[in-house]
């Protein structure tokens, strides 16, 4: 992207609150903030299943899955020909290993969905999805 070499960003999401908050793997967060920086447009792209009509607020919200410390405490490696796990941090320090995070809306140019695409807001979500609670 800081090169010019991207045109768009499109990457997918697990949850998507009503007013265009998105959940997806971690990391997703970094890119959206990457295409801002470097005005290159954001998208999501989702089936409507994956809509949560009950979430207004994604930061505030959306729970986010917690792995165990210790997968990313250690690390394997080759040493002499074999095969060995490493620990890459010191004994009984703690780590925090998230699955997900959260792309507030402002950073999402838009959601690519079946019924077609709209922008991350309310106002448009509701527009291409009448009748949705709440």
């Amino acid at each position: 992207m800081q090169h010019g070499e991207a045109d768009l960003v499109i990457v997918g999401t697990d949850r998507t609150t009503y007013t265009g908050d998105v959940a997806n793997k971690i990391g997703t967060y970094l890119k959206a903030l990457a295409a801002k920086d470097n005005n290159v447009p954001f998208y999501v792209a989702l089936p409507s299943s994956s809509f949560d009509w009950k979430m207004r607020d994604g930061l505030k919200e959306i729970p986010i899955e917690e792995r165990g410390g210790e997968e990313i405490k250690h690390a394997d490696g080759w040493l002499e020909g074999r095969q060995v796990e490493v620990c890459v941090a010191r004994e009984g320090s703690p780590a925090a290993n998230y699955g997900f995070d959260v792309t507030p809306r402002h950073l999402v140019t838009g959601l690519i969905t079946e019924r077609g695409v709209c922008e991350a807001n309310e106002k448009s979500i509701r527009a291409l999805f009448p009748g949705q609670a709440p």
